[in-house]
């Protein structure tokens, strides 16, 4: 499944967003809109978090599309912020903000316990002692894995959500979700959301696809950043990449506050972590792979994306039509990539299996820390 993801929603007039979705939904086979509370990112006053889910609300009523054409996820923001009260508070928010009576998969936009997330920056190291971080204990700790579940059956049983997913999480706590819910007798996840790409393999090498499959939880994934922040279209080789906020004069001002995503220098400058220098030697063979098979590196990208057995939903953002009419292209081709390919593709892997968290910045004053402060594994 191709779905539209819509964190950027911030960046395109409204006319746009909505041409995006009346040719990926309306006419393109796409069926599903990926979106949060949070969104859009960054947020300003001008933007104000929310306003994605008010756009896809807009639209709906403005389309007259019915409701059970559209599959609409969401996601409540992460970390202590998901408590019971605020499970209920947070989907009353976004029901509210689309003008819709349900919300098909609501997930957990990142785990509601520590967890290291990599998609901020963070190293893949698990360090027990923030598991006692002062952060959680003034808290009371974070939501059990069994409030959690029956928070989320209270929706479902109210008919406010049809279903739940993680998103950012491990085979942890998939495995532990699912287990919960099952001895608890409560609606287990459906899904979890998580940064795969041909760059990006981790999550098949580190117990999420062994957890995720039909033989063991049965819980779908949803692969997001398919195309590695846009790194993997090539078009940023050779040029600096663009910067996320569209709004330039913002963007450098936000550079002054250094925040994640393997970058020292704020949303102004995210997703560093398709940039490394061992990042772009991984892409430039990609790319030689795509040449020599006469495709584009982004078709070799979402084809190889789809054809992986852990997927099952591929989440692709865009920020104009012509991209967005290559990506449903690419996604009717019927024949899958050759086993040559494929094992083109695996080869290039081996030399690279995780050039996102390599780094030639890291310097000798840097203490052991990496490009945000976080320890080195």
């Amino acid at each position: 499944m191709l779905c539209r993801v819509s964190a950027d929603f911030n960046a395109p007039s409204e006319e746009d967003c909505f041409a995006f979705m009346d040719a990926a939904i309306l006419k393109g086979g796409v069926n599903l809109i990926d979106t949060a509370e949070q969104y859009p990112i960054p947020s300003s006053s001008a933007n104000r978090e929310g306003d994605t889910e008010r756009t896809i609300g807009r639209w709906m009523r403005e389309r007259k599309v019915p409701r059970e054409k559209v599959v609409i996820a969401s996601k409540i923001t992460g970390g202590r912020n998901v408590t019971p009260k605020n499970i209920r508070r947070d989907c009353d928010g976004s029901l509210e903000r689309f003008k819709t009576d349900y919300i098909d998969v609501y997930q957990l936009h990142w785990p509601q316990r520590y967890s290291p997330q990599a998609n901020w920056g963070q190293s893949l190291k698990y360090n027990v002692e923030n598991d006692r971080d002062p952060y959680w204990r003034q808290f009371g700790g974070p939501t059990s894995f069994e409030e959690l579940c029956v928070a989320m059956e209270d929706l479902v049983q109210r008919g406010k959500i049809r279903s739940w997913g993680l998103c950012n999480d491990n085979a942890y706590g998939l495995t532990a979700c699912t287990r919960t819910a099952k001895s608890l007798g409560t609606t287990p996840p459906c899904s979890i959301q998580g940064d795969f790409s041909i760059l990006d393999r981790k999550s098949e090498e580190n117990g999420v696809a062994e957890a995720a499959s039909p033989f063991n939880e049965n819980v779908g994934f949803m692969s997001y950043n398919a195309l590695a922040g846009g790194m993997l279209t090539g078009k940023y080789m050779d040029v600096p990449a663009a910067l996320d906020d569209s709004d330039r004069a913002r963007a450098m001002k936000s550079i002054e506050s250094p925040r994640g995503r393997h970058d020292t220098r704020g949303w102004g400058g995210t997703l560093y972590r398709y940039r490394t220098d061992a990042a772009r030697a991984a892409i430039a063979e990609y790319a030689q792979i795509a040449k020599k098979y006469g495709m584009s590196l982004t078709e070799l990208s979402l084809r190889w994306n789809r054809q992986r057995s852990l997927v099952t939903t591929t989440l692709v953002g865009h920020s104009n039509m012509r991209q967005l009419q290559e990506s449903l292209k690419y996604f009717t081709v019927k024949e899958p990539l050759s086993d040559q390919i494929m094992w083109d593709i695996d080869m290039v892997h081996m030399k690279n299996r995780l050039p996102l968290f390599s780094s030639n910045r890291v310097g000798r004053d840097w203490l052991g820390e990496g490009e945000i402060g976080e320890p080195i594994p």
